[in-house]
């Protein structure tokens, strides 16, 4: 509610938590209260705030870096150190202090993690027949999948809607009311497939979900870790396989060096695969064509 935060913000309190396009928002539309006073700012989940990529926030904290000021303490929390972050700390003024934790990562020992080798062009059928697989076999099963894009994340609901799987797209450029309605329904098992990028999935607590699919193989380690981490959750058993292209197998080894196994080959029948390529690629074409329209 816009205006019973903006009430509050006129009441000078000590801390704002927000998130950057709320906060911007806030100060483009309302002169109630300034932030000329402020003494820090702290950027939690920094790898995230600053990628320039689907959720792209840099003309919001724009905004908010223009109604600080300049001499203040800026703080930044990440779980990973991206080229963004370790550029910054090159450029940043008056001596910053950097400090990295040497934490263990790890996956736990009830989950099954696969790869599936798949030519590039044939990424969306090789999804396809998996999902058709688990349905097949598990209909109670929640499966969430991973992808690399706010874009990907869209067609790829629309596309398997197509195909008549109960599916929920959760993006960042979606409006917060339309992610928590897309995560209620998939919580409440409405929806048993949950599309989802990185940044929209973050700090998600599911119990119950089966299979995590990574539509793209993540580039850090840490990322796959995160995926992988929302399912065998509680002691539970659960299975995460990675789609992985000829032009991935480095990101593989860094994965498999990181968390110390090897990833087991996920096997399927590819004559199934190559039946439905053709319905499927047509089908991914219409579907983008929607999305550029809307």
């Amino acid at each position: 509610d816009m205006v019973a935060q903006a009430l509050e913000l006129s009441r000078k309190p000590h801390v704002v938590i927000a998130t950057p396009g709320r906060l911007a928002d806030h100060l483009r539309s309302s002169n109630t209260f300034s932030l000329k006073k402020l003494k820090f700012l702290v950027l939690d989940e920094a790898d995230r705030l600053l990628e320039q990529g689907c959720a792209d926030f840099t003309a919001d904290l724009e905004v908010i870096l223009e109604a600080l000021p300049a001499h203040r303490q800026t703080l930044l929390f990440s779980a990973t150190l991206t080229d963004t972050l370790s550029q910054l700390k090159g450029l940043a003024a008056n001596n910053p202090f950097f400090w990295e934790a040497e934490a263990e990562v790890r996956t736990v020992e009830e989950l099954d993690q696969r790869y599936l080798l798949v030519p590039e062009a044939l990424k969306d059928s090789y999804l396809v027949h998996l999902i058709q697989t688990f349905q097949d076999q598990h209909q109670d099963w929640s499966i969430i999948i991973f992808t690399k894009t706010c874009k990907d994340c869209q067609v790829l609901n629309m596309m398997l809607r197509k195909y008549r799987f109960p599916s929920v797209a959760l993006h960042s450029m979606m409006k917060q009311k339309q992610r928590f309605a897309a995560l209620a329904k998939f919580k409440s098992s409405i929806f048993k497939i949950l599309i989802a990028t990185d940044v929209a999935a973050r700090g998600l607590d599911i119990p119950t979900v089966q299979v995590v699919i990574n539509h793209n193989t993540p580039g850090l380690p840490k990322i796959y870790i995160h995926r992988v981490g929302r399912t065998a959750r509680a002691g539970r058993r659960g299975i995460a396989i990675t789609l992985v292209t000829q032009y991935d197998i480095h990101l593989v080894h860094a994965i498999e060096e990181e968390i110390k196994l090897k990833l087991q080959e996920f096997s399927v029948e590819e004559q199934l695969v190559l039946n439905i390529v053709t319905q499927v690629n047509v089908t991914r074409r219409e579907c983008e064509i929607v999305s550029v329209q809307t």
